[in-house]
């Protein structure tokens, strides 16, 4: 058991897919910072009340209390270097570096305040600590320009950041669906849950008085999505199923056949852009979707932007 524990740590596969995540979370850092800037609210949620922010900010992460404290100068001078990890994050530049420094500054500035923030925020450092586990930046980045020549090179990198990954999509989901016990939500009770929460205003992102003409389909989606939480812990299994298909097994053999890992990606796809679309959620939809791109393993990647690549060649040469 401990030698097919560390096969499995050990096994490598083409840098793509989590190269594509690099990118993909980087964009997020981007927007998550640049959410705050763009509503003027910097100072007003991250600067201690002592210098006009909402609040006194007793209790500052660590970085931020070695710094100095919860000042202008401080949190301007870690929002520039967290946009600027950002930015490298999606161009590829500073290894396994550039996750780390974007953790701690991006995590620092989040954390600060208690009362602006939410569970994407736990999210995304936990994406960037899983970023300084990958080697997500051996491919499709500036470093693999300047090292191979190629913007994107086949480079065999551990595979089980991915893993990990996957996992931390399927425990984000099946754990929320398990917290949701009320009469609201399970099957058998009112399935009015995502009615209800369509109507407070703190979520809106306009009025929305008019899904009550459509409440039937909201019981509906509300049903579905429960079960699609709750079953979630089996997604990452149609994922594995999909990677080892000549393994013997009936329910392999099933869920392949149905392609189940893209149905589970089909239903996820369609919930986070209806959120995006009704709700005012910070990043949530556009990190979690992230994680979505790892649901492809690397030979499939690159064999799609392959096909998607080869005709534009063909057609400039």
């Amino acid at each position: 058991m401990i030698q097919r524990f560390v096969d499995a740590c050990s096994a490598t596969e083409d840098a793509t897919a989590q190269a594509l995540f690099r990118v993909a979370i980087g964009a997020c850092v981007l927007f998550t910072l640049l959410d705050v800037v763009q509503a003027g609210l910097v100072d007003v949620l991250w600067v201690d009340a002592a210098y006009g922010g909402m609040r006194p900010l007793t209790s500052h992460p660590w970085l931020i209390h070695y710094l100095g404290g919860a000042n202008p100068t401080v949190i301007h001078g870690l929002l520039w270097v967290g946009l600027a990890t950002g930015v490298a994050l999606v161009l590829g530049i500073g290894g396994r570096i550039t996750p780390l420094v974007s953790l701690f500054v991006v995590g620092s500035l989040v954390d600060v305040n208690g009362h602006a923030g939410g569970s994407y925020d736990e999210l995304l450092q936990n994406a960037l600590w899983l970023l300084v586990l990958s080697g997500g930046h051996k491919t499709l980045s500036v470093e693999a320009k300047w090292r191979t020549g190629s913007w994107w090179p086949e480079v065999p990198i551990l595979a089980f950041p991915r893993w990990l990954a996957l996992w931390q999509l399927c425990l984000m989901y099946g754990a929320t669906g398990l917290q949701k016990v009320s009469t609201y939500w399970v099957p058998g009770g009112e399935s009015s849950a995502l009615y209800y929460i369509m109507q407070q205003p703190t979520w809106q992102r306009s009025d929305m008085t008019w899904v009550a003409s459509f409440y039937p389909l909201t019981q509906l989606a509300t049903f579905v999505t429960w079960w699609w939480e709750v079953l979630a812990f089996f997604w990452i299994l149609t994922v594995w199923y999909a990677a080892t298909p000549d393994r013997p097994g009936r329910l392999r053999a099933w869920s392949n056949r149905l392609q189940l890992r893209w149905v589970y990606a089909g239903i996820g796809l369609a919930m986070h852009l209806a959120i995006f679309a009704t709700m005012e959620v910070g990043p949530f939809s556009p990190l979690s979707l992230s994680f979505y791109l790892l649901l492809a393993h690397p030979h499939e990647w690159r064999r799609w932007l392959t096909r998607r690549t080869a005709p534009a060649a063909a057609a400039n040469t």
